[in-house]
């Protein structure tokens, strides 16, 4: 008689990766030490600003101690639109 119905290795189809952990780490106020991780993400949500700096995986972190403020700016694109863009400093 064959078999019916999903094997046993069917339930381990979709293989569960890790979280990655991305945000944001220390919020606007907060203290933060020089070469403390701000920012997590993947691509430029938020840029840099004062004293911060952008790593190859796009994490922003801090060059000094100091207290992180974030800020809104207008910003021009190549083509000429203009955006709204999250600026991370730490002052």
């Amino acid at each position: 008689m064959p078999k019916t119905g999903k094997t046993s290795s069917g339930k381990r189809m979709g293989k569960r990766s890790l979280p990655k952990y991305l945000g944001i780490k220390i919020f606007d106020g907060q203290r933060v030490k020089k070469g403390g991780i701000i920012v997590r993400q993947r691509g430029t949500k938020f840029i840099p600003g004062k004293n911060t700096k952008l790593a190859k995986d796009y994490s922003i972190f801090a060059l000094k101690d100091g207290i992180v403020k974030i800020t809104k700016k207008k910003k021009i694109s190549f083509d000429g639109s203009k955006k709204l863009v999250r600026v991370v400093s730490v002052i």
